[in-house]
């Protein structure tokens, strides 16, 4: 099934599966795939899905759309072709279900992850993104909820990408690297703050005790 993965600076921070005839991109919340940077424009860009094959089309956005360096109006997405929005890179694969990120949300009851992605450990299909080295699989971490309902709640981050929050509000990924842990701010007009500051989109590094707080709950990270 097609996918978009969204990333910035290398850092990916959210993989949607292609399901509609049309997905539609841009800043505002009731997009399809939101980006919440002012690069961006509201409504910036839309998916038509005709079977297997996927176009893209620009919504005469403020910046453009490019594909692989190229302004583009209207084209036929090519497996690996990356859509360029300002400083994100959408890359777009259509091959077999293969593995490669997993999100996990600290969600609070009755609350529903607003894009389903796929499972992270099985091996990668030909030409897929490949699985995290071995030194990245011994870098440790975990969040640990310190207040609201889930309190108490400790979530290990045992995968790429972890993105943490409530949907519309206020949400970060938290990136797993070698060296260690970097946390980012996604979307939401409610940016999230560690140890007080405001994170922005710029991948930030955790520190052993850090105090993150977002959408009203506040959460420590512990390393290793």
């Amino acid at each position: 099934m097609p996918k978009m993965i969204v990333s910035i600076d290398g850092v990916v921070i959210k993989e949607v599966q292609l399901t509609k005839d049309r997905t539609s991109l841009g800043r505002r919340p009731y997009n399809d795939i939101v980006i919440d940077n002012l690069a961006v424009s509201g409504e910036h860009a839309v998916l038509q899905m005709t079977g297997n094959e996927v176009y893209l089309e620009d919504l005469n956005s403020t910046n453009g759309t490019y594909i692989n360096g190229k302004a583009v109006k209207k084209q036929l997405l090519q497996n690996n072709d990356t859509v360029e929005i300002g400083k994100y890179k959408i890359k777009y694969v259509n091959e077999a279900p293969g593995a490669t990120y997993e999100k996990t949300m600290i969600m609070k009851p009755g609350m529903v992850p607003p894009v389903p992605a796929p499972g992270a450990a099985a091996p990668a299909a030909a030409g897929a993104p490949a699985a995290p080295a071995p030194e990245l699989n011994a870098v440790k971490g975990a969040i640990k909820v310190l207040s609201g309902a889930a309190a108490g709640r400790e979530v290990p981050l045992v995968k790429v990408v972890t993105t943490i929050g409530k949907p519309g509000v206020a949400v970060a990924a938290i990136t797993k690297r070698p060296h260690g842990f970097v946390v980012a701010h996604v979307e939401g007009g409610n940016k999230p703050t560690i140890n007080g500051a405001p994170i922005g989109p710029e991948p930030v590094n955790l520190k052993n005790g850090d105090l993150l707080e977002l959408a009203g709950t506040q959460m420590q990270f512990i390393q290793g």
